[in-house]
């Protein structure tokens, strides 16, 4: 199994809603990118935790926490340089729902986490691509340098899954969890976030 393309493994693309309610929101878009960040992070040091025993898998988990970290810096810096205040955002229901689905039995489990992993980083990539094109010159260069990134990540989540289990199991949590994943973005969202669903559905 080759790492399918961003647009044919998500299946789905985001509503049009949703960018035009992002153009509206860039606060609350650039303050939960912000929280995102550190989550993405924070995921990557969870996953040396629990399978500290994989050098490959350790070692490029905490070259990717690092990454996260710094994007969450330069989130924070446009953040200041745009006198947004800093202030808590709820959580999205987006990556909680996903990981709602992981199985709970090892090496599932771990094959799970991951293809979870490389959605969430598929669809902030597509996320990317699809407001770029509407945004300040500032904005617009961060976050198309950024899809890239995302892009990067998606293969290595995607690439370990294959790694850990046969192309059967990881096709079998493909199409299981792009399911929950498109129900999420197609369906109506009251709240709006970076991985919310259509405001509008």
């Amino acid at each position: 199994m080759l790492v399918p393309d961003i647009a044919e493994f998500l299946g789905c693309s985001t509503p049009t809603p949703w960018v035009e309610e992002a153009l509206v929101n860039q606060e609350i878009l650039l303050l939960d990118h912000k929280n995102n960040e550190l989550k993405a992070a924070s995921s990557a040091l969870a996953l040396i935790g629990r399978y500290g025993d994989d050098f490959e898998l350790c070692n490029y988990m905490s070259k990717l926490a690092r990454e996260e970290l710094i994007h969450h810096e330069q989130v924070l810096r446009i953040i200041k340089r745009r006198n947004i205040r800093l202030r808590p955002v709820t959580a999205s229901r987006y990556a909680g729902l996903l990981r709602s689905a992981v199985r709970k039995a090892e090496p599932h489990r771990l094959v799970d986490t991951l293809v979870v992993g490389a959605f969430i980083e598929a669809r902030s990539c597509e996320r990317f691509k699809s407001i770029a094109p509407h945004l300040d010159d500032e904005l617009k260069q961060f976050y198309e340098g950024l899809l890239h990134s995302e892009a990067r990540h998606y293969q290595h989540y995607l690439g370990f899954a294959l790694r850990f289990a046969g192309e059967a199991e990881v096709n079998e949590a493909v199409g299981r969890f792009r399911g929950v994943e498109q129900d999420l973005i197609t369906s109506r969202d009251e709240q709006f976030r970076f991985h919310s669903g259509d405001p509008r559905g």
